[in-house]
């Protein structure tokens, strides 16, 4: 039986460290480009290199992340990176971007790829169209149920988060931190807009909530369900944290090793109650077990603070201007983190006793007095959200020792002989020649001593056998200089196996269908404005309502806009439809005229070449293309939409903020079917709307694109379709849109 790979994440060598020697199989980190978290400390190319050897070292993977999209004028530098990483040794790449996925595989067919969550994987047919791209993995959306990973039929080996920090949209669906502000979540650079303060409005009515935080999750934490993941099948288990400490990755790596461990060695898997209060000290937002176990609502979010929590370790019983006295219900020591009530932090750098006398530890059941820096004006319940002392205990680990076996051979007039074996590699080697011993032999236990002196070596001995002449001698120098020479092979030969490196020259040939046809295509909410379309002559109309889809596909060019998410695919043949995932591309290629939604994340041509090879018909670039961008690249030679005027889908999730906020998670929600208009209001006073269709959650952008003015520079770079996406538009503002954007095409 194939044992469960516990994943840690690494943002720097210490963290490496931490995780390999709290017990990970692997471990997954960045380089200094081309990384979804780009505020990471990331690794330098001379420390990727020492990082691949030092977990190969320790029998531990090493998968690198290249899993943000990527520009045209990119290209070039990635695949030179690719290849640095390949001739390092990495174990696998960790990607997103379609077309640097297949171009990859193109050019090193034996380099493991894993697909990045940030792919949105969820279906079937979604996964099996990267297994013909040669992916070998593939990292599951965190909206999945177990049930639901269960049901997936593939070969390939499942990826699952199972605990940290949870995006509140589908992974490489978000927009928010694109397009305020221009920081790419696609591209490493996330600013974390689901964790600002909002106020949710009913029809410019404000819904009262217990907290600003509306759309802040939870941290995953599931070690209470290591049993049933194990023998759900899934391959890899993978922790969430290239940004959190050492101490963070190192014990979160501890304690899931522990409960895997004690799964295969049939123990009790109770997890303690202190090993989860000292969790709890490092890192939480409070705990869900996620949508991995149908969690939802407010089992879910934590909607009071987006912040780490900590633990409650007394209450404010009396403060003055000067000091604050707190009644402890846990010991305090010295330079440990708190937050007040007043959610003021600070860490104690002075604190004092009953008696105003410095000390540096106050134990629980006593009065601990701060200096008043904060100007607290109330009592209330005190966090610690630092512990020194458990700091301090974790960075003491066990360092890791590679178990070996050793065989010593010494017949007189033969050379020394040592084999060693680690399970994985075996070596021999001979050094000296064993003497006949005139007066004094060696004894056989000094022989051991001197082979199993291996110090600071990784390795310890598991096993010896010796096979030894009596009456012997040999220099205990030559026994030394041939523990060292051999260790020292050991060493070299785990760090630098290398694969086979196999880098083909292929050059695809990709005869490009351009039309030059110029569409006017818009995306419709409303019969009243699908209707206005009609009237003005628009080339392609887009609608997600199958209803009025059905009621006039034979009257115009109509299109279906299907869903973000679908674990099931209907069977669809002969129609015309917007594909807005890559399992509806895999799904209806073959019989089905298809257009390619800008959810597809397209954001270079070896996607869209990747794209037309499937049947894509037409394809709409990614929002991130910004104009600005649209500048710097080449003229396409392909069939291209760009959104000139819309509003575009900033989100989509599997929460539902109406149901938890207004309906107090009621099962028989039906807020979404009534005939109301939601948004959420930031601290900015911009509003966005919030969209529902069956069962999933949709953030608008505050206001419309508008590069209606750029269509100019568009023709010039070969884009021949300008996509319009209405929300609340009334006929007569889609007929202004329609007629500002054909004079700027000169109609």
């Amino acid at each position: 039986m194939k044992k469960v790979e516990l994943l840690s994440p690494v943002g720097n060598m210490e963290t490496l460290y931490f995780a390999i020697h709290n017990g990970c199989d692997a471990v997954y980190f960045a380089g200094k480009k081309f990384g979804a978290r780009k505020f990471a400390n990331n690794f330098s190319e001379e420390e990727i290199v020492d990082a691949i050897k030092y977990c190969h070292l320790y029998g531990v993977k090493a998968y690198i992340t290249v899993n943000t999209l990527m520009f045209d004028n990119e290209l070039e530098e990635v695949l030179e990176y690719i290849d640095f990483l390949y001739k390092a040794n990495v174990d696998a790449l960790i990607m997103q971007d379609i077309g640097l996925i297949k171009k990859t595989h193109e050019l090193y067919p034996n380099l493991e790829i894993h697909i990045s969550t940030q792919s949105h994987n969820h279906n079937d047919h979604g996964i099996d169209f990267f297994e013909k791209l040669g992916a070998t993995r593939i990292v599951l959306d965190r909206e999945m149920s177990l049930d639901e990973i269960n049901r997936l039929n593939t070969k390939l080996e499942k990826e699952v988060f199972i605990h940290g920090a949870l995006c509140v949209s589908y992974s490489g669906c978000c927009l928010f931190s694109s397009m305020n502000g221009g920081r790419s979540g696609n591209r490493g650079e996330c600013v974390a807009s689901c964790r600002l303060k909002y106020d949710l409005f009913k029809n410019d009515q404000q819904i009262k909530t217990d907290g600003k935080y509306l759309l802040s999750t939870k941290e995953l934490n599931t070690l209470n369900h290591i049993k049933e993941l194990i023998e759900s099948g899934i391959s890899s288990f993978k922790i969430e944290g290239r940004m959190k400490s050492p101490e963070y990755v190192g014990f979160v790596t501890r304690l899931y090793r522990k409960a895997i461990d004690k799964y295969y060695n049939n123990e009790d898997m109770t997890i303690s109650e202190e090993d989860i209060y000292n969790l709890k000290k490092l890192y939480n937002r409070e705990f869900t077990e996620g949508y991995l176990f149908n969690k939802s609502g407010k089992e879910l979010m934590n909607i009071k603070t987006p912040n780490h929590l900590g633990v409650e370790i007394g209450r404010v019983i009396e403060y003055d201007r000067k000091y604050i006295k707190i009644l402890l219900t846990d010991d305090v020591n010295q330079e440990d983190g708190i937050r007040l009530p007043n959610n003021e932090g600070m860490i104690l750098n002075r604190i004092y006793n009953n008696k105003l006398l410095l000390v540096n530890k106050i134990e629980k059941g006593n009065i601990l007095v701060i200096d008043n820096k904060v100007n607290l004006k109330e009592k209330g319940k005190v966090l610690k959200t630092i512990d020194k002392k458990l700091m301090e205990e974790l960075k003491k680990y066990t360092e890791k020792k590679i178990p070996i076996d050793i065989e010593i051979i010494c017949k007189i007039n033969n050379p020394i002989k040592m084999i060693i074996n680690d399970e994985t590699n075996t070596i021999s080697k001979e050094y000296s020649k064993v003497e006949k011993a005139d007066n004094y032999p060696i004894e056989k236990d000094r022989i051991i001593k001197q082979i199993t002196k291996l110090g600071n070596t990784p390795f310890s001995v598991n096993n010896i056998k010796l096979d030894i002449d009596e009456n012997i001698f040999i220099s205990i120098k030559d026994l030394n200089e041939l523990r060292r020479s051999i260790i020292d092979e050991l060493i070299e030969l785990r760090q630098n196996k290398k694969k086979n490196y196999q880098k083909v020259n292929y050059q695809e040939i990709v005869k490009n269908k351009k039309n030059n046809k110029i569409n006017i295509n818009v995306l419709i909410r409303t019969k009243e404005q699908l209707e206005a379309c009609i009237s003005n002559n628009i080339d392609i109309i887009y609608t997600e309502d199958k209803l009025l889809y059905e009621e006039y596909k034979d009257k115009c060019n109509i299109y279906l806009k299907l869903p973000r998410v679908l674990l099931k695919h209907p069977n669809y043949k002969d129609e015309r439809l917007l594909i807005t995932e890559i399992g509806s591309l895999n799904a209806f290629k073959e019989n089905n005229n298809l257009i390619a939604d800008y959810t597809l994340n397209i954001t270079n041509k070896e996607s869209i070449k990747l794209l037309e090879k499937n049947n894509v018909n037409l394809v709409t670039i990614s929002p991130e293309i910004t104009i600005e961008r649209l500048k710097n690249i080449d003229k396409f030679d392909s069939d291209i939409q760009y959104i000139i005027y819309g509003t575009i889908e900033l989100m989509i999730m599997k929460y539902c903020p109406l149901k938890m906020l207004e309906n107090n998670d009621n099962n028989n929600c039906n807020l979404c079917s009534r005939n109301n208009k939601y948004y959420l209001k930031d601290q900015n006073n911009f509003k966005y709307p919030v969209l529902n269709t069956k069962h999933y959650t949709h953030i608008m952008h505050k206001e419309p694109i508008n590069n209606i003015k750029d269509i100019k520079l568009c023709l010039e770079k070969g884009i021949n379709n300008f996509r319009v996406d209405l929300l609340y538009e009334t006929k007569q503002e889609i007929e202004n849109i329609i007629k500002e954007i054909k004079k700027e095409l000169g109609d």
